[in-house]
């Protein structure tokens, strides 16, 4: 088992930026690929950013694309997501998710975080 705990999230302004973590207790996350997702209360949870379990590749949804950046310290067994020029469209819970690397099935995350609220103000 793998436990995620997001930290990070809070009230900002928009045009501001905010530090998303996600620690994982239990295992290394080095044997897991990560993503963030964000949910909107009435909309299904979506994917915004997910890293490879050695950090070599990332990838973005096209609305947060340029804006936020996902990284991963697998020393420290942290993942991480910078979130800049923060829009009031952001506003969301924020979850970050683990996905064991021999999970044959991409979008299908073992574990979750419990997520973590961004609010962005105009």
């Amino acid at each position: 088992q793998v436990q995620l705990v997001e930290s990070g999230g809070g009230l900002v302004q928009a045009g501001g930026s905010l530090r998303l973590s996600c620690a994982a207790s239990g295992r290394t996350l080095r044997m897991y690929d990560v993503a963030w997702f964000q949910q909107v209360p009435g909309k299904e949870r979506e994917v915004v950013a997910r890293i490879s379990a050695n950090g070599g590749s990332a990838a973005y949804a096209d609305s947060v694309k340029d804006r936020f950046t996902v990284s991963r310290d697998n020393a420290k067994n942290t993942a991480y997501l910078q979130m800049n020029s923060l829009k009031p469209e952001d506003t969301a819970v924020y979850y970050c998710a683990a996905r064991v690397i021999t999970n044959p099935n991409p979008g299908n995350y073992d574990f979750w975080g419990q997520g973590t609220q961004v609010t962005v103000s105009s």
